[in-house]
C-alpha cells in the first residue's frame, strides 16, 4: 500500500471525484493527503476529508496567497486545524521564482503559521522554490518537523533538511529524462523520504503533460527503488511508515 502524501484535489480539475478516489485503490494508493493552500481550496479539501474514510488533509496558505491573506484567515485557520481529518498547516513556505517585492510580507506569513504548528504542536508542510536560504533561516527558529514538498534542491540542500528533523517529498520529477534527482535520492536513506504527487501538476514519465493523479504514485516508488537499488515493495512499506508516523495516521 502507498500514500500519496502531497495532492490536490478539486473539481475544477477533476471531473468526478469518487472515480478518481477508485482509480487510486486500484493502485493500492490509501490514503492520500489533500492540500488545501489557498482560502478557496480549503473548504473544498474539509468537505472530502469529511466524505471519505481515506482521504486527510493539510491546511494552510500557500506564500502566493499573501496579499490576500489576513489575521482573521489565520484565526480561521486555526480553529480549522481542530478538525480530526486535518494532519498538518501546509503547504506553507516561500516562493522567490517571480522576485522577492513580497519577500518581508511572504516572510511573516510563514513565521505565523510556523508558530501555529508550534503552538499545535503539529507537523508542516514546505513550500520552497528559489527561496532555500531563507526557508533554512527561518525553519531554523522554530521547533517544527514535517515534510520538505516537491524537494529538487542539492544533496547538500536535503541533508540539512534531514539534520533539522525534516523528510524529502519526492513527486514525479525524479522520473524526468533531464532530471539530476534521482543522482540526489540515490544517495539518501529510503526512511527520509515520503512520496507525494502534486496532483495535478507535474506527472510523471511515461505520461507526463497528462493531468496527474494519486494513481501514479507506483511509478515514482518504482523510479526510487530503482535509483536506491532496493524492492518496490520495500519503498512502499518504508514510505508509508514514515508518512504514518509524521501526519500521526491510523
Amino acid at each position: 500500500m502507498f500514500i500519496d502524501t502531497h495532492c490536490h484535489l478539486s473539481l475544477d480539475d477533476y471531473k468526478n471525484i469518487d472515480d478518481i478516489l477508485l482509480e487510486n485503490r486500484k493502485e493500492k494508493v490509501s490514503p492520500i493527503i489533500i492540500s488545501g493552500c489557498t482560502k478557496k481550496d480549503i473548504s473544498e479539501a474539509l468537505m472530502y476529508g469529511k466524505k471519505y474514510s481515506d482521504v486527510y488533509v493539510v491546511l494552510g496558505y500557500h506564500p502566493s496567497e499573501v496579499s490576500m491573506v489576513n489575521d482573521d484567515d489565520l484565526v480561521f485557520l486555526e480553529n480549522q486545524l481542530k478538525n480530526s481529518k486535518v494532519v498538518g498547516i501546509g503547504e506553507i513556505g516561500l516562493d522567490y521564482h517571480y522576485g522577492k517585492e513580497d519577500r518581508n510580507k511572504q516572510l511573516l506569513l510563514f513565521e505565523k503559521q510556523l508558530q501555529l504548528a508550534e503552538k499545535l504542536d503539529i507537523p508542516v508542510v514546505i513550500h520552497s522554490r528559489d527561496a532555500t536560504f531563507d526557508t533554512i533561516n527561518t525553519l531554523k527558529k522554530y521547533s517544527v518537523r514535517g515534510v520538505i514538498h516537491c524537494f529538487s534542491g542539492s544533496l547538500e540542500t536535503a541533508w540539512e533538511y534531514i539534520k533539522m528533523g525534516f523528510v524529502l517529498g519526492i513527486g514525479g520529477v525524479v522520473t524526468f529524462k533531464n532530471s539530476k534527482l534521482g543522482d540526489i535520492v540515490s544517495k539518501l536513506p529510503l526512511d527520509k523520504i515520503v512520496l507525494e504527487t502534486d496532483s495535478p501538476y507535474l506527472t510523471p514519465e511515461p505520461f507526463r503533460g497528462e493531468k496527474n493523479s494519486s494513481k501514479y504514485i507506483p511509478l515514482i516508488a518504482a523510479k526510487i527503488a530503482e535509483c536506491i537499488g532496493v524492492s518496490i515493495d520495500d519503498v512502499a512499506r518504508v514510505t508509508t511508515n514514515t508518512a504514518k508516523a509524521i501526519f500521526h495516521l491510523d
